[in-house]
């Protein structure tokens, strides 16, 4: 039979075992979250990010309800994108906002659209997710 200090000392350790756990903002919990939606292109230049980038920049506007929830904390940050027709993986980096795009569409740099298709050919369909703060291809 267990004694009356044992069990307190379990109840104490599952306690603070669960108080000390971390807590998980909203954007941390959505960078684990795969995305699908439309992915088009566009001609970057001055981002919301604040950095200017050209159609030569491997560039990627997130949806704009998207950063202003996250407050612009995916800045700089990569995201990884698959062609769901072919499979292919592409990364670009977070530089800017699209107003027109749905909650999973990505609007890309014709340096990343080109590693999908031909620009003429305008929508994919894709899956998306982020990769964590740091990482780099």
């Amino acid at each position: 039979m267990m004694s009356f200090v044992t069990i307190l000392s379990f109840l104490f350790a599952t306690i603070l075992m669960v108080v000390s756990a971390p807590v998980e903002t909203p954007a941390e919990l959505d960078k684990r979250t795969t995305h699908t939606g439309r992915g088009t292109w566009f001609e970057p230049g001055l981002g919301n990010c604040g950095k200017f980038n050209t159609a030569n920049d491997p560039i990627i506007a997130i949806p704009e309800t998207l950063y202003d929830e996250n407050h612009g904390s995916n800045c700089g940050q990569w995201i990884h994108i698959v062609d769901e027709s072919t499979g292919k993986v592409v990364y670009g980096r977070t530089e800017d906002s699209c107003p027109s795009c749905g909650g999973g569409d990505l609007d890309m740099s014709p340096a990343v659209f080109q590693q999908f298709a031909f620009l003429d050919v305008g929508i994919l369909s894709i899956s998306w997710y982020f990769m964590p703060q740091g990482w780099s291809p």
